[in-house]
């Protein structure tokens, strides 16, 4: 099923104080994180890992990491909403990818009994967000899960699973961990994410190097989502996008606070270094393109949200072809009565 997309409008947050972690039972088991380079033999090897490990942990260990939460906030609770929305609780639940705990601040316990924090920065999760759920944080690699078959009755992640190598192996590997009847809640961001930026980036570098290199990494689209998540064993699917606009002063202030999310580009083939004559072209072409009334740049981040479950039994399934017994009669319409017709 896909839904039309909405448009959200956010400004750019100023900061705000550090809030130190408070979470219940806190603690850390075995880890399932990838050694260095290491990657799914299936899998294209598209993303350095081990330096996506390290530009969030440089971002968690900033003084005032909140000042560049206000997306992954915005991302959480809504996934949190879409929480709410089923009409159940969760004895046991896992955030895949969760940074600082996005989503668990948005939950209470009558909803969700204890809460898996899993990410591959060890600095993220020593600096989660308070939340009243009883927690447990895990180090692993969302492409390497450390959990047995059938562990959890809920798994959500938020604006993490863009950064993996093989995400069919990853969806597999949620499939395995839930329970039969268990629900997968995600968003990740969509191919449109960034595009002014993408855009600037690639006419200043042809205008001033005679070329353009990727500088913003590359998306999944959502028409592959449905086809991944049936793939990967999950019936009853929901996949729909959202695109919230930020409005930032100029580019050099969204490139800062991309940084500053743990965002920056980590793709094997990105160009390691810009010409600061580039740059300058570049903000000037976004400034001339696409700034709004007051002065600002927008940026567009495009979210998509996708809802799967795990088959059980007591699931509602479609009929079997043929099995209907229903048959119209004297169907008029603004006419002569139609023949019989049998309902399939």
């Amino acid at each position: 099923m896909l839904r039309l997309t909405r448009v959200w409008l956010l400004w750019r947050r100023p900061p705000a104080a550090g809030v130190p972690a408070k979470n219940l039972g806190l603690r850390k088991v075995a880890s399932g994180v990838s050694p260095p380079g290491s990657a799914s033999p299936r899998a294209l090897n598209i993303f350095d890992r081990d330096l996506k490990r390290k530009q969030k942990n440089w971002a968690a260990r900033q003084p005032e990491p909140r000042k560049f939460d206000y997306l992954k906030e915005e991302v959480g609770s809504r996934i949190a909403d879409r929480v709410y929305d089923i009409a159940r609780d969760f004895p046991l639940a896992l955030d895949l990818g969760c940074g600082r705990g996005y989503i668990a601040q948005h939950l209470n316990k009558e909803t969700v009994g204890k809460f898996f924090q899993a990410d591959i920065a060890e600095n993220a999760l020593k600096n989660t967000l308070e939340t009243e759920i009883p927690t447990v944080s895990v180090l692993a690699d969302e492409e390497f899960l450390p959990f047995r078959e059938n562990t959890f009755d809920l798994v959500v992640s938020s604006l993490s699973l863009h950064w993996v190598n093989d995400l069919p192996r990853a969806l597999e590997q949620i499939h395995y961990v839930l329970k039969p009847d268990g629900v997968f809640l995600g968003a990740m961001f969509g191919g449109d994410t960034l595009y002014e930026l993408r855009c600037s980036l690639q006419l200043a570098e042809t205008e001033r190097e005679g070329g353009f290199s990727p500088h913003v990494s590359p998306f999944t689209a959502v028409n592959d989502l449905g086809h991944l998540l049936g793939r990967a064993g999950f019936n009853t699917l929901t996949v729909d996008t959202d695109e919230i606009q930020v409005n930032y002063p100029g580019m050099f202030e969204l490139m800062e606070d991309l940084q500053g999310m743990g965002e920056s580009n980590c793709a094997w083939n990105r160009k390691a270094l810009l010409h600061r004559n580039t740059m300058l072209a570049a903000a000037a072409v976004y400034g001339e393109m696409y700034r709004n009334e007051d002065g600002s740049v927008p940026a567009t981040y495009q979210i998509y949200y996708m809802i799967g479950w795990k088959y059980h039994d007591s699931q509602a399934r479609p009929a079997e072809r043929g099995s209907a017994t229903l048959i119209l009669r004297k169907l008029i319409i603004s006419g002569p009565a139609l023949p019989e017709i049998g309902l399939l």
